[in-house]
């Protein structure tokens, strides 16, 4: 083992190290790179305090396939972090990549094709329960060091009657959002309850993105703005 440098001799922490070379909020250690094009994920994070660069994967999802609906939202995780860590834009960015599914009756239940899809699958969800799977993948670019991990949180449906599910699916918000639902928007009255993360069902677990940081090396508060 070799001996600690002097004081004067150590060189700066690098900006993948648990050591920050920030201040406080305002000088971001690292610049962050959001690899979806989820109005609510960008949200999210601006909320607690981050200002990341939007750069959309352009991965096809129906070419990708897992053997489970968590495993599935993982592999659509990795696989839109890899495409965007890839790019020039995101040449010694943190990347994040995420992406969410429904787990109902065993399936994995993303964005409805159309709105007869969307009515259909508001009609067999309420009154039931279903797994809100979010996978989570995030790559340090500097050093291709790369971790994911899959979030779940329960989800409890009221009873719409047909008329509002019509009316939420006239709305359009359906067809944007996996599940056919989101608790942001206007399925939010239509949801009895939650067991989980209630980020995570919007589109991001922040207390993951932490602990998937840290197995990076990276403090989440060294990405404040």
């Amino acid at each position: 083992m070799t001996s600690d440098p002097s004081p004067s001799s150590q060189p700066p922490a690098s900006a993948g190290s648990g050591e920050s070379t920030a201040s406080g909020p305002g000088r971001p250690v690292r610049r962050l790179v959001l690899a979806s094009a989820s109005p609510a994920r960008l949200g999210l994070l601006r909320q607690a305090g981050f200002d990341p660069e939007v750069v959309v994967s352009g991965v096809d999802e129906d070419l990708l396939d897992a053997p489970t609906p968590a495993a599935l939202a993982k592999v659509l995780a990795e696989a839109k972090a890899a495409a965007v860590a890839d790019l020039p834009k995101a040449e010694d960015a943190l990347v994040v990549g995420c992406d969410s599914v429904l787990e109902l009756d065993g399936r994995p239940l993303g964005k409805p094709a159309d709105a007869e899809e969307a009515t259909a699958r508001w009609k067999a969800m309420r009154g039931r329960s279903g797994v809100l799977q979010t996978g989570h993948c995030v790559i340090d670019d500097r050093t291709g060091a790369r971790t994911s991990a899959t979030a779940s949180t329960t989800v409890h449906f009221g009873e719409p009657s047909d008329e509002e599910i019509a009316a939420y699916v006239a709305s359009g918000e359906p067809l944007h959002v996996a599940g056919a639902f989101t608790l942001d928007g206007r399925s939010a009255p239509f949801v009895e309850r939650i067991e989980g993360d209630h980020g995570n069902v919007i589109g991001l677990s922040l207390p993951l993105l932490r602990k998937l940081m840290a197995e990076l090396d990276v403090r989440i508060t060294d990405l404040w703005t």
